[in-house]
Formats: structure tokens, sequence, C-alpha cells
């Protein structure tokens, strides 16, 4: 770790002791706990969902609950929040971490892959339908907010699949609402020639791409962490 970024985790509120629990765990006992959001992007979520106040958000890829219950920290009143992991070995995991907090009761895991879940919930929004209870006892329903969309949508799955996962979210994105992409520098590799053949780096660059060329957003790349883009629907 630079100086730099230790000089930024010492100047940014400090985890909250669930998190730091959760951070503990991570490391000692999940595979690749670097994917874990942290404190400062942790808060850096906290704050943008407090600024948006959505009454509804879509997460995809949960990893072990950090990253949702961070963003469920600013849901509005009555607000709920869809998560989908496509890891089923984490699912025990990421059931007990959010069970300990009083926000895991707004958070409705969904175990699977993405891409089939984000259609049956588009093809649920349409049709007028409750979406079935999936990992969680109380059923959330699609019909709650603006017609059911979403106000705020993070994207932090399949580095290959982002550019699928954008055209599946953005019919279910309400107009003013906003797209999060997280990973998107991917450790520099994305101006890297050495990596041009490595899938992940290659679709990242196409989402990059596929998000500066379309004219229904306005899009910021932060260098926060691994790169987190921050796309706004017009």
């Amino acid at each position: 770790m630079s100086s730099l970024d230790e000089y930024i985790e010492q100047h940014t509120t400090p985890e909250p002791e669930l998190f730091a629990q959760i951070t503990r765990d991570t490391n000692l006992h999940i595979l690749n706990p670097h994917m874990l959001s942290g404190q400062v992007q942790g808060e850096f979520l906290r704050m943008l969902s407090r600024m948006i106040r959505p009454q509804r958000i879509l997460e995809l890829g949960t990893f072990t609950g950090y990253s949702a219950l961070c963003l469920a920290e600013g849901l509005a009143e009555g607000g709920e929040l869809i998560t989908i992991e496509h890891n089923d070995e984490l699912e025990a995991t990421i059931r007990r971490n959010l069970s300990q907090s009083p926000l895991g009761k707004q958070i409705q895991l969904i175990i699977g892959d993405a891409k089939q879940i984000i259609s049956d919930l588009s093809s649920v929004s349409a049709s007028g339908l409750s979406a079935p209870a999936v990992c969680q006892a109380k059923p959330v329903s699609l019909l709650s907010g603006e017609a059911g969309l979403f106000d705020l949508v993070f994207i932090d799955a399949d580095k290959r699949e982002y550019c699928a996962y954008y055209e599946l979210v953005f019919p279910l994105v309400r107009q003013g609402g906003f797209i999060l992409a997280d990973n998107t520098l991917w450790d520099g590799h994305i101006v890297d020639p050495a990596y041009d053949r490595d899938k992940q780096t290659v679709g990242l660059r196409a989402f990059n791409r596929m998000v500066a060329d379309d004219p229904r957003v306005s899009q910021v790349i932060l260098p926060l962490r691994d790169g987190l883009t921050i796309i706004y629907k017009r």
C-alpha cells in the first residue's frame, strides 16, 4: 500500500464494527478477499446512496455482503435492495453477515446467474406480478417505486459480462437513476497492451467504450480503488 493510500484511509471515516468484522472474517476464511469493497470504497458507497436516497437498489455480485450493507444505509424509508450472487458456496456467509444488521431485513439475496435473474426480474416487472421469494422468507415486491424500476444499480460481477449486464439492467433503471460499475480500471490493465488477450480486461474495455458511446447517459470514471464508474441515466 502506498503512503497516499494509507493517508486516504487514515482520513476516511473508520469502518463500523460490523464491517470491520466482515473484513476480518473475509480475509481469514474466503478466497480472493481483495474483492471486498473495504473501508474507503464502502464509505463512498454509503455516501452516494445517502445522497440518492434510493427506494430500490439492485446489486450484481454480493461476495460476502459488505457492499450490500453499505448501499442499504442510504435506502429511503421502506426501501429494498436485491442482491444477486452466482457463487452458492458464499450463501451461508452472506446470510450470516446480513442477519447481523437491522438492514438485512430490507435485503433480498438471490443465488444464481445474474443474466437469467435480471431477465426474470424484467419479465416480472413487465407483467405486474410480485417477485418470488428467493433465499428469504419475506418476498420483495417489484412493484414499489416507479413502476418497479430501480433508482440505483451496482455492477460488480463477472467482468467479461459487463456489457451484457448493462444492456439488461438499463431498462430497469428509472430516468434520473444511477448505475455504478466497479473495477473499471482493472488495476491499470485497462490501458496495458500486455493484457490485450485477457478476457476480463477485454470485457471491461468494451464496457467502458459502450458507456462512453451511449448518448442516453452521462458518466465519469473515478480512480477509486480499482476504478469505479458512475453512470447517470438522462
